[in-house]
């Protein structure tokens, strides 16, 4: 191979890295604020169609049909107590209503006042994000549902 033959082979894979980690293509491992709630709007529909405990079930399986990428479905009762959660497990059965962010937001309270007062909308707050380990700002989309909100939220970017 040539010199240039070999600088021209070099070139192209420097080319081809450096597009690959541009936010266009970095952003393909993340879901978008619509995704986030056309997966809510999914799961509201199948919590229709299989009734509660069915889809309970189904909202807290890691790798089921409602995680995708980084999107993932959580759920509560009307008093804010956690019925799923598709990441952690551990906050199955706590309440939502103590949380805050870092900056003291009590976004677990505004998801649950939201979807209560008018069915449906969205919460701004900023939560670590699992790819990058850093505190980033996020929004979560609630829809209430008979007598859970069932919720999913998307990092900004």
């Amino acid at each position: 191979m040539t010199k240039f033959k070999r600088l021209s082979c070099l070139a192209i894979v420097a080319i081809i890295g450096i597009a690959l980690s541009t936010p266009v293509f970095a952003s393909a491992e993340r879901g978008t604020k619509e995704e986030a709630k056309a997966l809510v709007e999914k799961a509201a529909a199948f919590y229709k169609a299989n009734g509660k405990e069915k889809a309970i079930e189904e909202f807290n399986k890691p790798e089921g049909q409602f995680v995708d990428r980084d999107l993932y479905l959580f759920a509560m009762d009307l008093n804010g107590i956690r019925l799923a959660h598709a990441k952690n497990q551990k906050l199955v059965g706590k309440s939502i209503l103590e949380i805050k962010d870092v900056d003291d937001k009590p976004y677990g309270q505004e998801i649950m006042k939201l979807a209560k007062t008018k069915g449906s909308g969205w919460v701004d707050y900023k939560f670590t994000d699992p790819l990058t380990k850093k505190i980033a700002e996020k929004t979560s989309y609630g829809l209430l549902v008979d007598d859970i909100v069932i919720a999913a939220g998307a990092y900004k970017q």
